[in-house]
């Protein structure tokens, strides 16, 4: 059964997670603001972890009291309007940067993550040098390259620290033959992929080009599970735009997406075959 209890929502959680932030800027301890606030300790770390939405009027008393600008307050009160509503989507800045801050602690307390990735290596596997070649070419500003790099790469660590997320990956094949970059690039990539199918918690699957119609040929989409009560949620991305979803009824729909792309995907053995094939026809071109 999944379910969403309010205040636990993507957005809920990732104003706390900036509420939290202003305070210890201003360092101010948690049960000195409630006093100031004239509230418990307890309420204010709810709103801070999510498990309890402030309303509008909260979030500007609690900013004026830490110090916030003018301009967080009016963002952040914003955020905390419907906060526990079924989505959560982001145009342009500083929307994207607060729902990516999210997308990092969602993977890191995930434990399972599930991405299906039909044009690109996934997030979670890129290579430094894999992700700059697409920020390069995609228009990335040259001041924000090495930041954004540095942050792609971090979120490996959902997989590679102690107790990971267990990862099912899986790939479109065409992806393996896209050169992106360079092949000195794509086949470090491709190496890097083999690494990667050798940890007993990633499970790293090919989708074969020839066959059919499946649900990752309407986009990528990844899926983050928690162990306990706390609901799966939905993450899909775009050039512009990202949206969470949460609600009992989307998930479902992308769980059994998921149903139809395990169907088509080689088995974890023949994905690694068709990977090293890939890197043996790249390093002939070179």
């Amino acid at each position: 059964m999944l379910w969403c209890m309010a205040g636990t929502t993507p957005k809920a959680r990732a104003l706390g997670a900036e509420l939290r932030s202003a305070r210890e800027a201003a360092g101010m301890g948690l049960r000195q603001l409630a006093d100031l606030l004239e509230t418990s300790h307890a309420t204010v770390s709810r709103w801070e972890t999510g498990q309890r939405a402030p309303k509008p009027e909260d979030v500007t008393a609690y900013l004026a009291t830490v110090g916030g600008t003018a301009e967080q307050r009016e963002q952040l009160a914003d955020l905390a309007r419907d906060p526990d509503g079924s989505h959560w989507l982001s145009v342009g800045m500083p929307e994207q940067h607060r729902q990516l801050a999210t997308l990092l602690e969602i993977e890191r307390e995930a434990s399972r993550i599930t991405t299906v990735s039909p044009l690109l290596i996934p997030g979670l596997l890129q290579t430094a040098d894999y992700a700059r070649a697409i920020m390069t070419t995609g228009g990335v500003p040259a001041s924000e390259i090495d930041t954004r790099v540095a942050v792609r790469i971090g979120r490996h660590d959902a997989i590679v620290r102690k107790n990971p997320a267990h990862l099912r990956a899986f790939i479109g094949e065409g992806v393996l033959n896209q050169l992106i970059g360079d092949s000195e690039i794509m086949v470090d990539q491709l190496r890097a992929l083999l690494k990667y199918a050798e940890l007993d918690n990633v499970e790293l699957r090919v989708i074969p080009t020839r066959c059919g119609w499946h649900p990752g040929l309407e986009g990528p989409f990844s899926l983050a599970e928690f162990d306990g009560t706390r609901s799966p949620v939905v993450h899909l991305e775009n050039r512009v735009s990202a949206l969470f979803l949460h609600e009992s009824d989307e998930v479902q729909a992308y769980l059994d997406a998921l149903d139809r792309v395990r169907e088509v995907a080689m088995s974890p053995a023949e994905s690694v075959g068709t990977i090293g094939d890939a890197i043996n026809e790249t390093e002939s071109t070179q």
